[in-house]
């Protein structure tokens, strides 16, 4: 018996070290898959006020996390497995906002729910499913908007940016090199998005796939051939410093032209949300003049499609006034 109980206790001690063992093994592997998620990812989310060496930051520092506690944990990482979660996430790395696809989703859900309840006590039921997916619509609406701010900022500095990958591969710089040292130099966006390029190829993603997926995360012209004419040059070689000096020329010219096509068309672009507010304080205003109208008129199946067809000719007026006032230069 003496015997046994030695060998059970051993057995015992055996079985709690290599479970303390697995533990940290296991931790270890979450560690270093979140410094390759953070790599992958980019510095969207590290600190603004992260002051670097004067050594140069090392690769996890420029990409360190932001500090503060990530909600709805479960919801990302459920969403991260579909499609949508996937395209909402390359949307949100375009925006530069500080969220999570469950954070964003949550938001929304919680906008709509809100929105319903408005518009129900407000106006009338009838208006409750109406104002929930026009929550849903701002959503996407406000990540399209700071999508194309950013980007619109990206493309002001994409002459710059070329400038400096010309200097660098002129003064003898791989292009992987270049890259890095223009992420270092520009400010945000361009200097973040450039992190995320040289993080990506940090982690052995090849330059074709990581310039691609930039492309897809801020689409416009001016990027794509910028990226086009960096991959092929990588590719097969040639005067890629005269042909960045080239593009730099043009892309100053194209920035100019952009910003005096923007300011004409600002009367249009303004015109076409005003017209919406417009129609949403007449509603508002026959409300509150005659209460409990709103009601009466959309309790019937009559009053319903009514209400449905001015709903959708103002929509139409939107989209087709922002059409008129989209010139692509």
């Amino acid at each position: 018996m003496g015997t046994l109980s030695l060998l059970v206790l051993g057995l015992a001690l055996l079985a709690l070290v290599c479970a303390v063992a697995g533990l940290q093994l296991y931790a270890g592997g979450r560690e270093q898959r979140r410094l390759v998620l953070s790599r992958l990812t980019g510095p969207v989310a590290a600190p603004a006020d992260a002051a670097a060496p004067a050594d140069g930051p090392a690769p996890e520092a420029v990409s360190a996390p932001a500090g503060r506690r990530r909600r709805f944990q479960r919801l990302d990482r459920r969403l991260r497995r579909t499609e949508l979660g996937r395209r909402l996430r390359l949307k949100l790395q375009a925006t530069g906002l500080d969220l999570t696809v469950g954070e964003y989703a949550a938001y929304v859900l919680a906008a709509v729910a809100g929105l319903w309840l408005i518009g129900s006590a407000v106006l009338a039921p009838f208006f409750g499913p109406v104002f929930a997916l026009v929550a849903l619509w701002g959503g996407n609406l406000f990540l399209n908007w700071q999508r194309t701010r950013r980007t619109e900022r990206f493309i002001n500095q994409l002459p710059e940016l070329a400038r400096l990958i010309a200097n660098g591969t002129a003064a003898g710089l791989a292009m992987r090199t270049a890259l890095s040292m223009a992420a270092e130099e520009m400010d945000d966006p361009a200097g973040a998005e450039l992190a995320i390029v040289a993080n990506q190829l940090a982690v052995g993603r090849s330059l074709e796939e990581a310039l691609h997926e930039l492309g897809t995360r801020l689409p416009s012209r001016e990027l794509n051939v910028l990226v086009t004419t960096l991959i092929l040059a990588n590719r097969a070689g040639g005067t890629i410093v005269a042909s960045l000096r080239n593009l730099t020329a043009t892309l100053e010219e194209r920035k100019e032209t952009r910003r005096e096509v923007r300011t004409m068309l600002a009367e249009i672009n303004a015109t076409a949300v005003t017209v919406p507010v417009l129609g949403l304080g007449a509603l508002l205003m026959i409300n509150a003049m005659s209460p409990g109208a709103l009601g009466r008129v959309t309790g019937s199946p009559g009053g319903q499609i009514a209400m449905l067809i001015a709903l959708g000719l103002y929509v139409v007026g939107f989209v087709v006034v922002r059409r008129f006032g989209r010139i692509d230069v």
